[in-house]
């Protein structure tokens, strides 16, 4: 009898930083990823994404969990950080290095932004030129590799271009692992076969697909959702409309988010039964109602 090629179980994820309250545009995320899981019959998991604690606050994890459950977002298994098991990040750092990847890097923000290059890449010969590690990024050297591409199931093609994605910066200046990196290992970790995010993290996934291939793994199927913006364009999270949730309101807050994701809202959650309007709106989830919708702007 042959091997079986079905697909692994779904696992998705909604993994946050804490370093602010949950916001409606976040809601929206959360809410995408946990209908998209259920729709298929899988898991929804929940990781707070903690490492850069310069900027995350305990106060922030706590309210971000009380929201969720507020709003009827309960994850399948025990919330998870990532500043509670990093040792899987060294051993991935290890793993590139055994490869000869990574180099320390000390070319600036300033540098960076003021060559107005279009990919955030090593600008000068650090590679031979190897400064100390004292005061420099790591980054992976990824132009060995091979070029890949992978659907997103709203947005069309992600690419990595060994040639335009030269490296990526693995570990910053003061020592934190980048999100590209921590991501790959920590949703590798848990078994998540299927992403759900904002669509404002989706130019950043043809370095995450780089490392995938460095280190061996198999990527996640992506799914970006619209992000929703002020009407000059202004992301939600940096406005000030970014205010915390009223949980007091969770149904109708669960009703604008599907609202902005074009999904009909479910008789059960109008009278206020949120876990009946949660299934029934997982029954009824379809993503070809945003498919291609980058963004959603708000009214002035």
């Amino acid at each position: 009898m042959g091997r079986s090629h079905a697909r692994p179980r779904y696992i998705g994820r909604f993994a946050p930083s804490p370093s602010g309250p949950l916001h409606s545009g976040s809601l929206l995320a959360a809410l995408g990823s946990h209908l998209d899981a259920h729709r298929a019959g899988g898991d929804w998991l929940l990781r707070l994404d903690d490492l850069d604690l310069p900027r995350c606050r305990p106060e922030h994890a706590v309210a971000i969990l009380d929201a969720l459950s507020a709003h009827g977002l309960v994850p399948a298994r025990p919330v998870t950080r990532q500043s509670e098991d990093t040792h899987r990040y060294a051993a991935a750092l290890a793993a590139l290095e055994a490869r000869g990847l990574l180099f320390s890097c000390d070319c600036s923000r300033r540098e960076l932004a003021a060559a107005g290059a279009s990919e955030p890449c090593c600008l000068r010969d650090c590679r031979t030129r190897r400064p100390s590690a004292t005061d420099a990024a790591l980054r992976a050297d990824l132009s060995a590799l091979h070029p890949m591409s992978r659907e997103d199931r709203s947005l069309g093609a992600i690419r990595f271009d060994p040639a335009l994605h030269r490296d990526v910066i693995v570990r910053r200046r003061d020592g934190i692992v980048a999100y590209a990196l921590a991501v790959v290992v920590d949703d590798a970790e848990a078994g998540v076969t299927d992403v759900v995010r904002g669509g404002d993290l989706f130019e950043g996934t043809g370095w995450q697909l780089a490392l995938h291939q460095a280190l061996a793994l198999e990527p996640p199927r992506y799914l970006h959702l619209p992000v929703v913006v002020e009407p000059d364009g202004t992301k939600l999270a940096k406005s000030r409309r970014s205010v915390p949730l009223d949980e007091d309101a969770a149904s109708r807050n669960l009703e604008q988010a599907l609202g902005w994701l074009r999904q009909p809202v479910p008789a059960e959650l109008r009278a206020g039964d949120i876990a009946a309007g949660l299934a029934a709106a997982a029954a009824q989830w379809d993503i070809a109602r945003f498919s291609g919708l980058a963004e959603i702007r708000l009214p002035g």
